[in-house]
């Protein structure tokens, strides 16, 4: 049996991961990507097939990299995929800021859309250790 830790008094009961949707950093990037979608049909025609759907895909990769990786074999393959997604945040944080370069969103829709979007970076990251970790237990 596992000794508690200082962190575990904190984190209340963990329901059991049974499906990526299970997952909080899938549900997270869920909001992200439902966030995206709606700044997307704000955006003016001329930004259709550019800006428009270059943000789709990227939100749209976050989620579906963290999906995949959970239903890959490997730890590893599950890690990778999410330094995939990781890297798909990234380029929705640079959408977002073309948006507001552009005068598409305010700073403020700006900086809410950026904060969500470092939650998300926050939670792929600790996803990635998680792995990573059981990995090397299972090593």
């Amino acid at each position: 049996m596992k000794a508690n830790t200082e962190d575990d008094k904190w984190a209340g009961p963990k329901a059991a991961i049974t499906d990526f949707k299970d997952l909080e950093v899938w549900k997270v990037a869920r909001e992200l990507r439902s966030a995206v979608y709606l700044l997307c049909r704000r955006l003016p025609d001329l930004e259709k097939y550019g800006l428009a759907t270059q943000l789709r895909r990227a939100a749209t990769s976050v989620t579906a990299n963290i999906a995949e990786g959970y239903g890959r074999y490997s730890y590893q393959e599950n890690a990778q995929f999410c330094r995939q997604a990781r890297g798909s945040v990234y380029e929705v944080r640079d959408h977002i800021s073309t948006c507001e370069d552009q005068h598409y969103l305010t700073a403020d829709e700006s900086a809410q859309l950026d904060k969500l979007a470092h939650r998300v970076i926050q939670l792929v990251n600790g996803y990635i250790r998680s792995t990573l970790a059981l990995r090397d237990r299972a090593a």
